[in-house]
């Protein structure tokens, strides 16, 4: 008998189907073994996290506490009187004369939390804070304290707390970074290894977005046929390859194709993040986008909630650069400088935490201001150009919201001038530990080999603040 070279198609099937679940199966793989070599694939936290995203929004110069989050009725009592005990050995401020908030406080929410009138619209927002009183940092200086803040030291070469984040945890977004800083006017003290990776692989650095049109410049595609881009992305993919297979893996080749992967991505992925069009009206207002004073770090604060709708692990937003006023590093003229800050942040802060309340996302979403240190309770500069305020790390405030942090709570305290902290101190490092645990990683475990050591974040040092927790 005749056997018919021809499969029907049901026979074909018939005999192959075994094949289909091969098929499916050895895609399977490969997509596990890509998401092996992909440093930001998503790996399991330590334990159960309550948040999965951090937006941190960083006051570079150091804002006042005693202005703002922690009234001191004895300093405005004792106005214009000598500072009544000795400075610190380490302390920079000249001037002992005490300067008296100029600026009204209200208690605010059901918690009925003390801020002052510089920040109207945060205010309503405290019920959803834990604000920390009794900040503590190592450093009077800008570069070495903007270092600390963001690595756990104050030297140059660290990781930063958004690398050591990604790291553990890889990133939920495949089209845009794992950690992101939004450039809204100016660099902090310290440069972009504030954001750097340090010892760890370059893929988990900070990526910058800058002002205007084109935020990442480097992604703006060179060809005007796509398949002429991707061919291109291609070849240098497989060249690096061939390094890394005669030489072995190395870290900055492994970043770089990870890194031209990515661009890649990020040419479609990016126009649609920075379109608002989408965004209602009242949300565009809301943000104060188009208006003055609001439009720049409002714009900023709704592109974070836009990263991490998208599954971007750290956002780092960074104070704009108000025309005659330093960030907030007010040596004279604070009423001026702090002025001026406030009104360009105040309303867009508040909007993000509203905003992120309104759409589920708060609870998933840790939210951190402050700066590298505070401000003296003593007075500097001059009565002509306005009284300011020398960099002060003994004793300064800084505040959570969401991703787990306790609501409507108030922690810790200063002594009755604002100058030292006196009740339940938080060091940076107990900050940093707090912030890993609310993400779910134990802050003694994440670590990584260097110097013939294990590194991590917090060093030796640091310790989870439980009361900071839900």
């Amino acid at each position: 008998m005749t056997r018919d070279p021809f499969l029907s198609r049901r026979d074909m099937l018939f005999r192959a189907s075994a094949g289909f679940g091969g098929l499916a199966l050895s895609s399977l793989m490969a997509d596990e073994k890509l998401s092996k070599t992909d440093p930001m694939h998503v790996r399991a936290p330590h334990f159960e996290p309550k948040a999965k995203s951090v937006i941190f929004l960083f006051m570079d110069g150091g804002v006042s506490q005693v202005d703002t989050f922690d009234p001191k009725p004895k300093l405005n009592e004792l106005d214009g009187k000598p500072l009544p005990f000795e400075e610190k050995v380490n302390a920079r401020n000249d001037e002992k004369t005490l300067w008296g908030s100029p600026f009204k406080f209200a208690k605010y929410g059901q918690c009925g939390a003390d801020v002052s009138e510089l920040f109207p619209h945060a205010a309503n927002c405290v019920d959803d804070m834990t604000i920390i009183r009794s900040m503590v940092a190592d450093q009077t200086e800008h570069t070495a304290g903007n270092y600390q803040m963001h690595s756990g030291f104050a030297i140059q070469g660290r990781p930063s707390m958004g690398a050591w984040i990604t790291y553990g945890l890889g990133s939920a977004c495949k089209n845009l970074p794992g950690f992101v800083v939004i450039d809204t006017g100016m660099i902090p003290p310290g440069g972009l290894d504030l954001f750097g990776s340090g010892f760890l692989p370059a893929s988990y650095q900070g990526m910058l977005f800058r002002k205007g049109k084109h935020p990442v410049a480097d992604i703006a595609p060179r060809e005007a046929d796509p398949a002429m881009q991707r061919g291109k992305i291609d070849l240098i993919r497989e060249l690096d390859r061939g390094v890394t297979r005669r030489y072995g893996p190395v870290s900055e080749i492994e970043a770089a194709i990870s890194n031209y992967e990515l661009a890649f991505r990020m040419q479609s992925e990016v126009p649609d993040l920075l379109d608002f069009s989408k965004e209602s009206e009242a949300t565009r207002k809301l943000y104060g986008i188009g208006e003055t004073d609001t439009d720049e770090f409002g714009r900023a604060c709704l592109v974070a909630r836009r990263m991490v709708e998208r599954g971007v692990r750290f956002v780092e937003l960074l104070s704009p650069r108000r025309q005659g006023a330093d960030r907030w590093d007010q040596h004279g003229s604070l009423v001026k400088g702090h002025g001026m800050n406030c009104k360009a942040t105040d309303q867009p802060i508040a909007a993000l935490i509203k905003d992120l309340k309104s759409r589920g996302m708060l609870d998933s979403t840790l939210l951190v201001w402050g700066g590298e240190f505070g401000r003296t309770p003593t007075r500097q500069g001059s009565a002509d150009r306005g009284w300011g305020r020398d960099h002060h790390p003994f004793g300064f405030t800084m505040w959570m919201a969401g991703g787990g942090a306790r609501r409507g709570h108030v922690h810790g305290a200063t002594d009755e001038f604002g100058y030292f902290s006196v009740e339940k101190k938080v060091h940076v490092h107990d900050l940093h530990a707090t912030i890993l645990h609310l993400l779910g990683l134990d802050h003694k475990r994440l670590t990584y080999p260097f110097g013939g050591r294990q590194m991590r974040l917090t060093d030796v040092h640091g310790n989870v603040v439980r009361e900071l927790l839900a």
